[in-house]
């Protein structure tokens, strides 16, 4: 039997794998049993504040619901603690009722904590709500992430928001069953670069270059799943070399995303170089399993009547402003709404036109004599002769 002692100078090696392999298993068995006990406070809480919201509908006064709350909570913080406090029965009550369907409360609370509900809970749209909810699973953003983007109003800036409420439902539906990401979730209107702390007078490159420095924010601000590609894409064209200000790629569209930059208002021929550049990066740039590449094109201002002319949907562009300082929030408020409500209406009448455009087509058509048609009635059917028969004359 061989006795020789191992040797000193593999045994440190050996014992620092092992060591690493057993706390990488003690952290993935934290990591679950943390996962599984979230999951199932927030599933806790939601039946919580549904039954004691069946309760509180059986009284007919006001006072008798926060009757019901105080005289619960008292008793159920005697027994498990704070976390069952009048406000925190306040707050389940509200759970439950802003978030109705148990199968998506079940599978939201796999990723997203108690503390990101009730981040959501009291905002009043239900579009609202699903759209955060579901984003904040799909990109997967903290409690602070969270609060910062309903800070900034990303709903009310996103292309979503400005569709009619069916619409937007099917995206979200189609989000939440299938983790498909559309354009109109990504995209928004405006972008706030107010982290760039450019002030007065700059140049496109001053802006460029700010963006480049605060790339991390910048990228949080378009969305989790850009990933930076180029500065200063160089595109040939018959010898002539044009540059792309920036090129990102979203990873959950799986499209390159063009980005240009403009310090002044949106002019039509943006248009035609944004697209230039667009059909080079898809018959050069574009890999086999990606979809057709899409632009950006940040500017001062823009005019709606001739985005809305010029069809920029179509074309893959997307056109946005940017605020480099930012307004009150109520003046934000206020201009993000009134967006809104014109983007819909607009939609709404283009769907209108669309239907009586049709309804009038089948009229027509319905009212027009074919040729073919008139000559028939024009001719008279011929008398019906009687065949020669036995007894019949021939």
């Amino acid at each position: 039997m061989n006795d020789k002692p191992v040797k000193s100078s593999i045994l440190p090696a050996t014992t620092d794998k092992l060591v690493g392999d057993i706390r990488k298993m003690i952290q993935e068995a934290r990591a679950a049993v943390a996962a599984t006990v979230n999951t199932g406070l927030t599933m806790l809480y939601w039946r919580i504040g549904g039954r004691v919201g069946q309760e509180i509908l059986k009284g007919s006064r006001a006072e008798y619901g926060e009757e019901i709350v105080s005289t619960v909570s008292r008793q159920l913080e005697m027994e498990y603690g704070n976390g069952f406090s009048a406000k925190n029965i306040r707050h389940m009550i509200r759970f439950a009722d802003a978030f109705p369907d148990v199968q998506i409360v079940s599978t939201l609370s796999r990723q997203l904590s108690w503390s990101h509900f009730k981040e959501m809970i009291y905002l009043k749209e239900p579009l609202q709500k699903e759209f955060y909810a579901e984003m904040c699973r799909v990109e997967r953003w903290s409690v602070r992430t969270l609060r910062q983007k309903i800070a900034s109003m990303l709903y009310e800036r996103t292309a979503l928001s400005k569709k009619p409420a069916e619409l937007a439902k099917l995206e979200l539906q189609a989000l939440r069953e299938e983790d498909r990401m559309t354009p109109d979730l990504v995209f928004r209107d405006p972008y706030l670069l107010d982290f760039l702390g450019l002030k007065d007078a700059y140049q496109e490159k001053d802006l460029e270059a700010a963006i480049l420095r605060e790339l991390e924010s910048f990228i949080l601000e378009l969305g989790g799943s850009f990933t930076f590609v180029a500065r200063q894409k160089r595109i040939t064209v018959d010898h002539d070399d044009f540059y792309l200000d920036l090129l990102f790629f979203h990873r959950d569209l799986r499209r390159l995303v063009a980005v240009e930059l403009k310090l002044d208002r949106f002019r039509p021929d943006h248009k035609g170089q944004m697209e230039l550049y667009l059909r080079w990066l898809d018959r050069h740039e574009r890999k086999q399993n990606e979809d057709s590449p899409l632009g950006i094109i940040l500017c001062a201002g823009k005019n709606a009547e001739q985005i809305e002319l010029l069809e920029l949907g179509r074309s893959g562009i997307h056109i946005a402003e940017y605020l480099t300082v930012l307004p009150p929030k109520d003046v934000l408020k206020r201009k993000l709404h009134e967006a809104i409500e014109r983007s819909r209406l607009a939609l709404e009448n283009r769907g209108e036109d669309a239907g009586e455009a049709t309804a009038k087509a089948t009229v027509k058509e319905n009212l027009t004599v074919r040729p073919e048609d008139a000559r028939k009635k024009l001719v008279k059917p011929e008398s019906r002769k009687k065949a020669p028969g036995k007894g019949g004359k021939s």
